[in-house]
């Protein structure tokens, strides 16, 4: 059942994927992207949810859980989100402390509407490693344009909250970092999102790419779009919220463990897709057990059917990981024509 074991070092496992690329995968991946829920309790203008019904509500099962997480025992890292909001599944805790006595390094996206002080020590007792909060904006009537609700005070306090509880507590995780769509609209916000992650007590900011389908929705369109369109202003605001960082012990990263500014521009002009190792390294799963190939595919292309590899409820891992999908997805990906998924994507999207 089991599928083969993945190279626990993260690092080396990337560098000998580099070099042995191919419409197989020798070795089993070393990060799961397990999307917990697909529901959500926010109407963001970016995501793909707000707009159309990717598959029917759904938080993934505990049976779905285990058997997904059992078939790689060494897995060394696990995110737990896709396009819901993780902290509405009451099994979350359960989930991440499963893991954690793994020994795997495990993390989620949470957009903060639910950092409630009762849920402080629980969150904290699981052992968690990293906490991404999705704040998007630095000013009340900003998040509401894109995000859809009036929750921006509450986050802002309740995530304030945290920091000092940990500190109080003396835990030293999980490590919380604030988290920025790099918007035409919200750019010019990003100095001042620095000043405010500051004044949480968060250390750590990270722009997010905006990633969208050709027929665009919402405010995730190409007029919105900052790739490969940067301005000089919106390069100045970048260059600001670094150096305010540096004064106030802030730092500013981007997706993908870059600086922002490169994160904004195209990595290989003629062939984007062609640095991707997620087919080779990762495997992602909606809450109803449907391979995709990434968490950016939901968002980058619309509809599930052109682009599902598999489906978890009736296939084990190993079979689904170089399936004729699997392995004509790789092949696709290698060639001058990609998967519609991965044509305008780059290396540094991931989340």
């Amino acid at each position: 059942m089991n599928v083969v074991t993945p190279l626990r070092d993260p690092r080396r496992y990337f560098e000998e994927v580099e070099t042995k690329r191919s419409s197989i995968a020798d070795a089993a991946p070393v990060c799961l992207y397990l999307e917990v829920t697909n529901r959500c309790n926010l109407l963001c203008e970016t995501c793909p949810r707000t707009f159309e019904t990717l598959e029917p509500p759904a938080d993934m099962s505990w049976e779905l859980f285990t058997k997904i997480v059992d078939q790689v025992p060494n897995v060394a890292r696990v995110v737990l989100h896709g396009v819901g909001e993780p902290m509405l599944v009451k099994q979350l805790p359960q989930m991440i402390r499963y893991l954690k006595d793994r020994g795997t390094y495990v993390l989620f996206n949470t957009n903060g509407t639910l950092m409630q002080p009762k849920r402080f020590q629980e969150l904290i007792d699981t052992g968690l490693d990293e906490l991404r909060v999705s704040l998007d904006a630095a000013d009340r009537e900003t998040y509401l344009k894109v995000r859809g609700k009036d929750y921006f005070n509450r986050i802002v306090r309740d995530v304030g909250k945290f920091i000092a509880y940990q500190k109080q507590v003396g835990a030293t995780t999980p490590r919380v970092s604030l988290w920025l769509t790099g918007l035409k609209e919200t750019v010019e916000q990003l100095p001042d999102f620095v000043r405010l992650s500051a004044a949480m007590g968060v250390k750590e900011v990270h722009l997010q790419r905006l990633v969208f389908d050709e027929s665009g929705y919402g405010m995730a369109r190409a007029e919105s779009s900052l790739f490969e369109a940067t301005q000089a202003e919106e390069q100045a605001a970048i260059e600001a919220a670094q150096a305010i960082g540096a004064t106030l012990g802030v730092t500013l990263d981007a997706s993908g463990a870059t600086e922002p500014g490169l994160s904004l521009k195209r990595q290989d002009e003629d062939t984007p897709w062609s640095t991707c190792r997620r087919p080779w390294s990762l495997m992602y799963f909606t809450a109803h057990g449907r391979a995709l190939p990434c968490c950016i595919a939901p968002f980058s292309v619309r509809g599930y059917s052109n682009y599902t590899l598999g489906d978890a409820t009736q296939e084990t891992l190993r079979d689904i990981w170089n399936s004729p999908a699997y392995r004509d997805f790789r092949s696709s990906l290698l060639s001058e024509a990609p998967p519609a998924p991965c044509a305008n994507c780059g290396l540094r999207w991931s989340l």
